[in-house]
């Protein structure tokens, strides 16, 4: 896969980030999750555009994806973040944003990279409350492997 430079303040989710919480690849991937600064969005967009990315799904305030001529897709989720550097996501539930607590920023491994992503904290409690598919099963074993977190499932 071609890297985008990466010119925003972005952190890596979902699978990607599991993997690279891990340091490694572990599972083919359908997306790339990313969360970025809310207030940042016209630059995040610019450099995809410029990249071949075209917006395919707006779901904002809470998410919207990206993807490019060869079936690569980006879903983005904006963050407002605070100054102690927590944030929160709009969520679909006015009255429940997603949470995001400082210690929640973190680094992990990908092609020898270091990259900022979510932390195993983060990303077990962004994995509960729905019916998990194959791959979910999968990024929570390689977490309670790698790291000793309980998980759901």
């Amino acid at each position: 896969m071609r890297a985008i430079s990466l010119i925003w303040s972005t952190n890596l989710g979902g699978g990607w980030g599991i993997d690279a919480l891990v340091g490694r690849q572990t599972r083919r991937h359908r997306d790339l999750d990313l969360m970025h600064r809310g207030d940042q969005e016209p630059v995040v967009m610019a450099a995809l555009a410029a990249a071949g990315f075209v917006e395919t799904l707006d779901w904002r305030p809470v998410r919207f994806v990206v993807a490019d001529p060869g079936g690569r897709e980006i879903d983005l989720h904006p963050l407002v973040f605070a100054a102690d550097g927590s944030a929160v996501q709009a969520s679909p539930d006015p009255e429940r944003p997603f949470a995001y607590p400082a210690s929640c920023f973190v680094t992990g491994t990908i092609l020898a990279s270091t990259v900022p992503c979510l932390s195993p904290e983060q990303q077990v409690h962004f994995h509960q409350g729905y019916a998990p598919a194959d791959h979910d099963r999968h990024d929570m074993a390689q977490l309670r492997q790698a790291f000793h977190v309980a998980t759901h499932f």
